[in-house]
């Protein structure tokens, strides 16, 4: 039997022994701690040493490589030189290839997971390897060496940073002289003094951070403030070590120690064994060597989720001032506008449009019933509509990029457009190509979330009825029906309503939508028309989607009592002196979205925990781990409506309002029209006024 004693500067109180089978060798490890004490774990290393056929020591400083530089800590040289007639590892080769693993395991298995993820590590040199494999997914790296090496509140903020800061440092620091210098600054009174500085300092870096790189002995000062839906890169994660975890609120733990009898172990202690077992010392162990091992034990990094399934996952959003008006609410500008002129304003806009983008708000509490959570920014770009109609499309592609960059350095995965950003130019097409993160302008969902809100307005004035096939027994029309959204909501009404008409001044575009409907929908009743006139006063519900731009669409004085008008066109077909006409009639703009969970941000001029339906497909996508350029320019695919409502549903969105030119419905609003409507045909039709 082959004897491994894995030596530690760690509490005796973990000591064990155990007797196992490994490569076919019985094998016999035994674990001795020293208390931190150096000179004892000299004398141990004495006393094992007849019996040991491999040792490995444990929590104390590794040999690292970073970059070019390879360090060999004097007080881990100085224990080797003990028993130099016995093989002796701190795992470092091992560990390596675990920790890199660990991460590519990862990113496989729940995709793009670190993406622009801002990373923390306790200690960079002993994370090196990891560092170097996230830099593939993140430049948000982070690492605290400054502080805890010499209790500089300082972060390093790359791979060339910690690379420079170890080449500098590493010959002061990694010898004897100054490893005791190292260790009575730590103990002075002076660093005892400015301790809390440097520890409250370290504190907000956890808070602020996605990942946390580092030993469990690093962590145990931090709260579940700080801890809360982080994700943890670490090592032999025992029943109790997740305990505590959980106790953290820590979302997730990517563990890469092996596994041993039913434990974790030592990486030192992993590695010593294959040393004593292919009677090699750790210099002439190679790929080949830690490969059949880990192949043949069937060793793989754990993901594990101390309070159950919880995945956090971060978007940006775009959002600008919608008028001058909205410039008079934010502080300064409030107090500007309440003593200056309007021409003083209209300068104040004009400037504001320069402004560089910044947060409005942070976005938390978005959780979906699936586990996924999402998290983000609304980040604000300064122009109103005027000033950005006013300049070229390159004024605002500047003005999205810049934010793009912050929304990647914040960590954000995806980021979408709002409001006006999404229709300048190409409508994304070319943020999208420059953006260093993947861009969605929403109108997928903002399509799919207008036509829900008209059935559900349809349903709620009662004046339609489900027919036997379980559609709408009514007729509905599409106006502008050729287009991109226009097509878009003509697939999905043939299949929510009985009987379907399509008006677009392109006669053979709209019999080839005829066919093609016909085929996706057998039994859709469909019928085309180069105009709305003809057919307008028998419809029980109209979509308009042209890009008529102010052009006359529809005569709404022709239009059926009751009927619900959608006007999913930007900007609006239906402008709001015609909506003032017919009061009977109700005119959409939009269906906002209840987001589920307990969703805090700022005001976006709604009621609490309710989006945009573009923003909510921005949230969407973030919970669903879709970070892609899913909608882009003006030819929106009818498949990815389809697709993000099935996606809203599964994440528990649901239709929370209905807005019109005045804002959101009430329920007194939708009650008005349905009386009105009824007084109306009760007036048009004779034998009901007689009656009365």
């Amino acid at each position: 039997m082959k004897t491994v004693v894995s030596v530690s500067q760690g509490s005796s109180d973990a000591d064990y022994e155990l007797e196992t089978e490994f490569l076919g060798q019985p094998f016999r490890i035994l674990r001795i701690g020293t208390d931190g004490d150096l000179s004892r774990a000299e004398a141990v290393l004495e006393s094992v040493r007849p019996q040991a056929d491999a040792i490995g020591l444990s929590m104390i400083h590794d040999h690292y490589q970073v970059g070019r530089e390879q360090l060999e800590h004097p007080e881990t040289a100085r224990l080797e030189a003990c028993v130099p007639d016995i093989p002796v590892t701190t795992g470092a080769g091992l560990r390596g290839i675990l920790q890199e693993w660990a991460i590519r395991h990862t990113q496989t298995e729940l995709g793009h997971f670190f993406d622009n993820a801002r990373v923390l590590f306790l200690n960079g040199q002993a994370g090196y390897r990891i560092a170097r494999s996230l830099s593939e997914h993140t430049e948000n790296l982070q690492f605290a060496d400054p502080y805890l090496d010499f209790g500089v509140p300082r972060l390093l903020t790359s791979l060339t940073q910690l690379e420079t800061y170890t080449r500098l440092t590493a010959p002061v620091m990694f010898q004897p002289m100054a490893v005791k210098a190292i260790n009575a600054l730590h103990h002075s009174p002076l660093y005892r003094l400015g301790e809390k500085l440097v520890s409250g300092s370290l504190h907000s870096a956890v808070q602020d951070s996605h990942v946390i790189v580092g030993a469990v002995g690093d962590l145990e000062s931090f709260t579940s403030k700080e801890l809360d839906g982080k994700t943890v890169i670490t090592s032999r994660v025992t029943d109790s070590v997740l305990d505590w975890m959980r106790s953290r609120k820590v979302a997730m733990v990517v563990d890469y120690s092996p596994w041993l009898a039913g434990r974790p172990i030592g990486v030192n202690v992993m590695e010593a064994m294959i040393s004593a077992a292919l009677s090699r010392t750790p210099e002439q162990l190679g790929p080949d060597d830690y490969l059949d091992v880990i192949q043949s034990l069937g060793i793989e990094p754990r993901i594990l989720y101390p309070n159950g399934y919880r995945r956090v996952n971060r978007f940006a959003f775009v959002i600008h001032p919608l008028s001058q008006q909205y410039l008079t609410k934010t502080p300064p500008l409030d107090w500007i506008s309440s003593v200056s002129p309007p021409a003083v304003m209209n300068l104040v806009e004009k400037a504001v449009a320069y402004t560089p983008p910044f947060i409005y708000s942070k976005v938390s509490g978005i959780r979906s019933p699936t586990g996924e959570e999402a998290e983000g920014w609304l980040i604000t770009v300064g122009g109103t509509p005027r000033e950005i109609m006013a300049h070229g499309p390159e004024f605002t592609y500047s003005r999205l990029l810049a934010a793009a960059k912050l929304a990647k350095k914040l960590g954000a995965q995806i980021m979408g457009l709002g409001a006006f950003t999404k229709v300048v130019g190409d409508a994304g097409i070319t943020v999208a190509k420059r953006a260093p993160l993947p861009i969605t302008t929403g109108n997928s969902y903002s399509a799919s979330g207008a036509l829900w809100a008209a059935h559900d307005a349809v349903k709620r004035i009662g004046r339609v009825s489900i027919g036997e096939s379980g559609k709408m027994a009514g007729k509905a029309m599409v106006v502008g029906a050729t287009g991109a959204i226009g097509s878009v909501c003509a697939r999905l009404l043939a299949k929510a309503v009985e009987e379907i008409y399509l008006a677009a001044p392109e006669p053979a575009k709209l019999l080839a939508l005829k066919e093609s409907i016909e085929q996706e929908t057998p039994g859709a009743i469909v019928h085309v028309a180069g105009s709305a006139d003809r057919d307008v006063a028998d419809m029980d519900m109209i979509v308009t989607a042209t890009s008529g731009a102010g052009k006359r669409i529809l005569d709404i004085m022709r239009v059926k009592p009751g009927c619900v008008i959608t006007d999913v066109a930007r900007p609006l077909d239906i402008p709001a002196e015609d909506v003032a006409k017919r009061p009977d009639v109700l005119v959409i703009e939009s269906g906002e979205i209840q987001l589920p969970g307990e969703p805090r941000m700022k005001d976006i001029g709604l009621p609490a925990g309710i989006a945009y339906a573009c923003l909510a497909e921005t949230i969407v996508l973030t919970l669903e781990g879709r970070f892609e350029n899913f909608t882009l320019g003006r030819n929106i695919e009818w498949e990815k409506v389809r697709e993000i409502y099935k996606m809203g549903l599964k994440h528990g969105m649901e239709l929370a309002s209905i807005s019109g030119v005045n804002g959101v419905f009430s329920e007194e609003d939708f009650e008005r029209v349905r009386v009105l409507a009824a007084q109306s045909e009760d007036e048009a039709d004779p034998q009901a006024v007689a009656a009365n």
